[in-house]
């Protein structure tokens, strides 16, 4: 993920190489006002004009930069979007693969508990009849025989 970052800045930046604005403006105002020019043409009005021109040219620039940040911005939110939707889609993978897993541990589990009900149910008619021959057999005292049962 962080290649697709490096990628995209990488591929941002060097759109912008060469366009730092203060390198490039001393360079403008060199290229549009030097000396000889301002011995030239000296005029006020002319100097205005160069001013106004160097001044859009700054203008045009920082557009140009603002629409790069928010071109680079839509890449990222794209990219960020890709990103998502296949995790996403390997996510639901692994619930697909897991569900089954899951089902079969489910039958056990309630094979289990079918044999643990059955289990219990026996063991209470067991219990039960335990309960009766006890109390169908005669009692012995402590320490004297056994008394016939009668009906």
């Amino acid at each position: 993920m962080d290649f697709c970052l490096e990628e995209a800045l990488a591929s941002h930046s060097s759109q912008n190489e060469g366009r730092d604005e203060d390198k490039q403006m001393a360079e403008d105002s060199e290229a549009s006002l030097s000396i000889d020019d301002v011995e030239e043409n000296f005029g006020a009005n002319d100097i205005t004009r160069r001013v106004q021109e160097l001044v859009e040219k700054i203008h045009n620039r920082r557009t140009s930069d603002e629409n790069e940040i928010e071109s680079f911005q839509q890449s990222l939110i794209d990219k960020v979007t890709e990103v998502c939707q296949q995790m996403k889609q390997d996510l639901c993978k692994v619930y697909e693969e897991n569900n089954g897993e899951i089902q079969v541990k489910l039958m056990e589990l309630t094979n289990v508990l079918e044999m643990c009900t059955k289990l219990h149910g026996e063991l209470l008619e067991a219990s039960q009849v335990l309960a009766r021959l006890r109390d169908g057999l005669p009692s012995v005292a402590f320490g004297g025989t056994a008394q016939p049962m009668t009906d």
